[in-house]
Order: C-alpha cells, then structure tokens, then sequence
C-alpha cells in the first residue's frame, strides 16, 4: 500500500469535520473526525488535561461556535495507515492553538485518535 493524494485529500475532509464543528458550535459535526475512543492531552494554563475526547465535545458545547475562526493545516504527513497533522487556529472564541492530530486509517476511513494541543497566551 502506498500513500496517494487521496489520502492527503480524506485527511482534509476529516479535519474539516473538526474545523466546521469549531465554526458552527456542532460538537455532532465534530464528532465525525474522531474515532470513538480518541484522546486529548494538553496544558489548560499549568494543569495537565489528559482525557477521553468527549471531554473536547463538552467543552465546545459549553463554550458556543467559533465564528471568527481563522485556520491553516500547516502539514500532514502520512505512512500508509497512520498520519499527523499540524493544525493553526487563531480566534476560537479570542482563543490561539497549535492541535497535533496522530489519525490512523480504520476501516478505510481516516480516523483521529488522538489530539494534543498548545494555547497560546
């Protein structure tokens, strides 16, 4: 199996499940780019978060849609079924992340399993 520009092109889609989730307030919509048992690790100020997903969906949901959202898939890179993608987000609501997205390849679709994240401050 070797990678292809359909993969970099199913990468995207999935990404722009969690981008369009972010825009409209839906965790539904993002909830499609994540496998079901994904995690999430990164600094909430000094506390370590280190939890299931569904974490993520609940914050969202609390926190409303990210309209004035601003973003830029800076890479991805792909071996065969496991990929990582670097994700720029300036503004989810007067809030700057760095998302590293690990994906892997289940059942022919693109999968995140896991999300780490930086804010900026």
């Amino acid at each position: 199996m070797s990678t292809n520009f359909g993969d970099y092109e199913a990468i995207t889609k999935t990404v722009q499940h969690y981008i369009d989730g972010a825009i409209s307030g839906k965790s539904d919509e993002m909830r499609l780019a994540f496998h079901p048992g994904a995690t999430m690790f990164g600094y909430n100020g000094p506390d370590l978060m280190a939890v299931p997903i569904e974490e993520l969906f609940n914050w969202h949901n609390q926190n409303g849609a990210a309209g004035g959202l601003k973003w830029h898939i800076a890479s991805i890179d792909i071996e065969e079924t496991a990929a990582s993608v670097r994700l720029e987000l300036d503004n989810w609501t007067g809030h700057r992340f760095t998302d590293f997205f690990t994906l892997l390849k289940v059942e022919g679709e693109w999968k995140i399993i896991n999300k780490t994240f930086h804010s900026h401050h």
